[in-house]
């Protein structure tokens, strides 16, 4: 049966995506003015498919990378499109080592 992707991922979804705290979204949301998550009338953030993807570059570009969060802020000015194909390829490449690594378990 084919997954339906979602419209919205709750905070708490977005944040297990990526294996980090709440806490660090909140703050990337302040620091970096493209995510722009919509929240409803008790400030639950939700997150869309483009702010998922901007998240994801900023976690490549520091967790991976290890910019700063400047050094994140210029590389994203500058190179988004670049930056954000690097972070898609990456997550691509770890996705598919899991599916190997547990397909080698299998065997």
């Amino acid at each position: 049966m084919e997954e339906i992707e979602k419209i919205y991922y709750s905070m708490g979804e977005t944040a297990e995506m990526f294996g980090v705290n709440q806490s660090l979204l909140r703050y990337w949301e302040k620091e970096f003015d493209l995510i722009k998550p919509y929240k409803n009338k008790k400030g639950d953030r939700y997150f869309t498919k483009k702010d998922i993807e901007i998240i994801r570059t900023i976690y490549y570009l520091t967790k991976t990378k290890g910019y700063t969060l400047q050094g994140a802020k210029d590389a994203l000015k500058n190179n988004f499109i670049k930056e954000g194909t690097h972070a898609q390829v990456v997550d691509t490449l770890l996705k598919i080592k899991k599916l190997l690594l547990e397909i080698k378990e299998e065997l």
